[in-house]
């Protein structure tokens, strides 16, 4: 299969609290790596202070984020590649935080439930984020009512 006319897909980055509700989802085309689009996820937040720590998989391990993210004061918890050439720059004491990884996971799962959602009807890609948004507040309305 190659490319369809509606590009290669569309990419769904999302930020969670620690309860594993949304605090902001960006939409992207599936092409960029996930690295590049945090700054943009960053942007859509809700909520007026920015999250303190930022948990990603393998993907996200890479020093420029790193230093860009501790400039703004957030800390990045990611594992290391396995091909990683530099030295570590993350011991075991942050990495515990990474088991929690899977709200974010359940997160997704729940938006998953939606099938607008999962399957992605809308040609423009601002009618599908608002759809995402939908979700996003029907999940945050099922929590807290």
């Amino acid at each position: 299969m190659g490319k369809t006319e509606r590009g290669k897909g569309t990419k769904l980055m999302a930020v969670a609290d620690r309860d594993g509700l949304p605090l902001a989802v960006y939409a992207a085309s599936a092409s960029p790596h996930e690295v590049t689009l945090v700054e943009a996820t960053l942007a859509e937040v809700l909520t007026a202070e920015r999250p303190q720590r930022l948990i990603g998989d393998k993907a996200y391990d890479s020093d420029p984020l790193d230093a860009e993210l501790e400039e703004q004061g957030i800390e990045m918890i990611a594992p290391h590649k396995a091909n990683r050439n530099k030295a570590p720059t993350q011991d075991g004491r942050p990495l515990r935080r990474y088991k929690r990884r899977w709200k974010i996971e359940r997160l997704f799962a729940w938006l998953q439930n939606f099938r607008r959602v999962a399957m992605r009807f809308d040609f423009h890609d601002e009618n599908y984020l608002g759809f995402v948004h939908l979700g996003c507040i029907r999940i945050l309305l099922r929590c807290y009512l």
